[in-house]
């Protein structure tokens, strides 16, 4: 049997309210369950906040017992505190700054361009310039 810690609705239409439960994966939303941990009401209060409350004890040890919390259910810990920020939001914002390194498409490898190839045209160029200036202090 499978936990998942997961919403289950309540409340009425255009007004939701969630119980965080843990529930067997199998069963539907708003059914049988084991326990329930919380609550969460994604409308703001007067405070202009969400509110949430959830028994932390539980949370953990139904996490510690192997259970998967839901990806909702996995925002509202990371905003507790209680998990790591879930993978998306670690990454970063949709349409950030981008790897521009050239990939390989057979390897899949990035490809590291010929830095020796621009360090000799350095070379050559301040060996240029060096020569200029010896011709004009002899003269």
């Amino acid at each position: 049997m499978v936990v998942r810690i997961r919403l289950s609705r309540f409340g009425c239409k255009n007004k939701p309210f969630y119980r965080v439960m843990a529930a067997d994966s199998r069963s539907p939303r708003d059914g049988k369950h084991l326990e329930i941990l919380g609550y969460y009401n994604p409308l703001p209060g007067q405070d202009g906040g969400k509110r949430m409350g959830l028994n932390f004890e539980r949370v953990k040890y139904w996490l510690s017992v192997g259970a998967q919390p839901s990806e909702p259910v996995q925002r509202i810990l990371f905003r507790a505190g209680v998990l790591p920020p879930p993978p998306m939001m670690a990454m970063g914002l949709k349409g950030g700054p981008r790897d521009t390194r050239l990939v390989d498409p057979l390897t899949g490898r990035i490809v590291t361009q010929e830095k020796p190839a621009d360090s000799e045209l350095v070379k050559d160029a301040d060996s240029n310039e060096d020569d200029g200036e010896d011709d004009t202090a002899t003269s």
